[in-house]
């Protein structure tokens, strides 16, 4: 299967689906974290090949509900609506099977609500961090391994120039579930 992770400069997703013998690659404007195959550019770029299965983790930095305080700026800046309209345009793309990622925010009341929200205690992390998923082809994923814990650690991550760079990781549990998962 050919494996598009879209919006992804850790590889840890693109990783979980190689492992599982797929043609799985990264792409983000930043290059990669892990050696593997990794487009660094415009996921447009990529889109004019043929996937079998798009996983998408768009920044949220314009669409998270946790920054609504400066939603005035950005609707008046119009990077919200551009943000938007870069989401519609990967749930639109023409792959059969996609997985859009990302945290609670306006794509629920803008586009339209998610398929499902995860959490990491679900996958083997004992952390909460609200996790919504706008399928497409896909079936829901099923929690692999609950475990206590539930620390809000990514929330309350100290200010710091790599702070946006440490939230956006995927856990490597959920990885790993949408790859046995979603096996295809």
């Amino acid at each position: 299967m050919r494996v598009l992770v879209a919006c992804e400069f850790s590889g840890i997703v693109r990783d979980a689906f190689a492992a599982k013998g797929h043609d799985a690659w990264s792409c983000d404007i930043l290059e990669t974290e892990r050696p593997g195959q990794h487009y660094q550019g415009d996921v447009r770029d990529m889109l004019q090949s043929q996937w079998d299965l798009m996983i998408c983790h768009p920044p949220c930095t314009h669409l998270a509900v946790s920054g609504a305080r400066h939603f005035a700026r950005k609707i008046a800046s119009g990077e919200q609506q551009e943000a938007l309209d870069f989401v519609n345009m990967l749930l639109n793309a023409q792959v059969p099977r996609i997985c859009l990622e990302n945290p609670i925010s306006i794509i629920s009341t803008r586009i339209r609500k998610p398929d499902q929200i995860i959490q990491p205690w679900q996958f083997g992390h004992g952390e909460t961090k609200s996790t919504c998923l706008w399928l497409k082809g896909l079936p829901k994923l099923t929690p692999t391994n609950v475990v206590e814990g539930r620390e809000a650690r990514v929330h309350r991550m100290p200010p710091g120039k790599n702070r946006w760079k440490e939230r956006s990781r995927t856990y490597q549990g959920i990885a790993v579930a949408m790859a046995d998962q979603w096996n295809y």
